[in-house]
């Protein structure tokens, strides 16, 4: 008997190791396949523009001209400007998805009314419409509104993609809260309102965090409508870098619109990997039942 036994733990530690030696390798693979095109970004950015092409994996020629280059306006480009405009359009962005999302997510989740189901199915429906089905249209109809151009010509489409994204993390997350908090403040005298703002918004902080962070980021890489319409003054950094021009218009400035890159990609991914404890439990929050 203490035989089998002797021999059982060993094979059950080795499969442990086996499966956390897979575990460790999975992790590694997806971590190399999503950092390194940003890493041959930095590389190319770090080196001189004479040796753009060089296949080095690590950084040669090391220079900071082109990060210069990049932030220079004496050939056409702004891009301290386009990141000021991919600011403002994705917190306008930001805040009004979430504002409206979180009383939409408490409608849902905690109220029945007629056309329930189809406005939450509208909601579905909404962000299943992709992105280049709707530039001609929109095109078409903020020329006629005369909004070409403008702020609001890209932050009232960019709500759309991000409002349903909003709304449906946040209904898990409250159908997921107790009912008997919400009834307790109301029998404690608070009206549904202030139960809403007291009570269940301070609890609902961390699916609001995340709806918020992950809707500011989908704004900031969106290019395909900020491409069609914005014009120089408002364009975001997404539609400024892909139209950086060089010395001349026979020589695309490669190695400065990587340093381009490198500077409006590094603070994203900072923000996710300080607040990436944040996001997983605003993500996951709604699936788990207390």
């Amino acid at each position: 008997m203490s035989t089998a036994r002797s021999q059982t733990v060993p094979r059950a530690r080795a499969r442990r190791g086996s499966s956390q030696l897979w575990h460790y390798l999975g992790l590694a693979f997806i971590i190399f396949w999503g950092l390194a095109p940003f890493y041959w970004m930095v590389v190319t950015a770090l080196r001189d523009s004479e040796h753009t092409f060089d296949t080095t994996p690590w950084p040669t020629h090391v220079t900071l001209d082109n990060f210069a280059d990049a932030l220079a306006t004496d050939k056409g480009n702004d891009l301290l400007g386009a990141i000021f405009n991919s600011l403002l359009i994705s917190l306008a962005t930001t805040g009004l998805a979430v504002a409206v999302g979180v009383f939409t997510a408490y409608a849902i989740a905690r109220l029945e009314f007629p056309g329930k189901g189809f406005i939450t199915g509208l909601i579905l429906a909404a962000s299943m419409f992709p992105a280049i089905a709707l530039v001609t249209p929109l095109f078409q109809l903020f020329g006629d509104l005369e909004w070409i151009g403008t702020y609001r010509a890209m932050i009232i489409p960019n709500i759309s993609f991000a409002l349903p994204l909003t709304v449906y993390t946040l209904v898990s997350f409250f159908r997921q809260l107790p009912w008997e908090l919400e009834e307790a403040a109301r029998v404690d005298g608070a009206s549904r309102g202030q139960a809403f703002r007291l009570v269940l918004l301070p609890l609902a902080a961390p699916a609001l965090f995340t709806t918020a962070i992950i809707a500011f980021i989908t704004t900031w890489n969106e290019f395909m409508l900020a491409r069609q319409l914005s014009n120089r003054d408002t364009e975001p950094v997404t539609v400024a870098i892909a139209r950086f021009s060089g010395p001349s218009a026979f020589e695309y400035p490669y190695a400065a619109t990587m340093a381009a890159g490198a500077l409006v990609t590094i603070p994203l991914i900072i923000m996710v990997l300080v607040f990436q404890h944040r996001i997983v439990s605003g993500l996951t929050a709604g699936g788990v039942k207390a």
